[in-house]
């Protein structure tokens, strides 16, 4: 048992060192100018350490595009279960929001990641039928966040919740990749979104 244990721990620790490289590598040159071998140079291990934990390029870059999305809503779902009873009926869409976002996980890097596997997924079905699975997976995960707060304040929402869900990530994806490309840093970006993010609740909660 010791032994599974340890190689558990060990096959863990090793793909987390290529999903760090590859984030790294990616961000610097561009999915399609990246290869595995320099995914593994960054790592410091072997081609066959990266087939042993990926079976491809396009299936590493869907597990770090959940990786980014899912430290974000962890963080958010963290920040609704620390709501005080009634906080959310007593607060305006835009301060509720405000308050949900004020975590700062958005990074230039996770934006440039995020829209490198998008562009690409628009050129390759196969990563497409896998980036759309992934992106179906955030707007449930978002939308139960949505009806979670709901039922906690008693809000009243304009369109369902799963609407809701896909019009906030599409305006975080708009919002994120200008501030990107403005070049402001983490904590500029992450004000920037969030204010687009509060505009927009307040034309959805009634």
């Amino acid at each position: 048992m010791t032994d599974v244990i340890v190689s558990t721990v060990r096959r863990e620790r090793t793909r987390r060192r290529l999903l760090d490289a590859a984030a790294d590598v990616f961000a610097e040159e561009g999915l399609d100018a990246t290869s595995v071998e320099a995914i593994c140079e960054r790592a410091g291990f072997t081609r066959g350490a990266f087939y042993s934990n990926f079976a491809s390029k396009d299936e590493l870059f869907l597990e770090l595009a959940t990786r980014v999305s899912n430290d974000k809503l962890t963080a958010v779902t963290e920040r609704v279960a620390e709501l005080e009873d009634g906080a959310a009926g007593r607060l305006r869409p835009a301060e509720l929001v405000g308050r949900l976002l004020d975590v700062e996980h958005d990074t230039r890097k996770d934006v440039v990641l995020l829209s490198e596997i998008r562009n690409h997924a628009l050129r390759d079905d196969a990563l497409a039928a896998g980036y759309l699975s992934w992106e179906d997976a955030m707007i449930t995960r978002v939308a139960g966040i949505i009806d979670d707060v709901g039922r906690a304040g008693g809000l009243a929402f304009r369109l369902p919740a799963a609407d809701m869900a896909r019009m906030f990530l599409d305006t975080w994806e708009t919002a994120a990749s200008r501030a990107a490309m403005e070049g402001l840093d983490a904590e500029a970006l992450c004000h920037a979104v969030n204010l687009r993010m509060q505009t927009l609740a307040e034309v959805l909660v009634g």
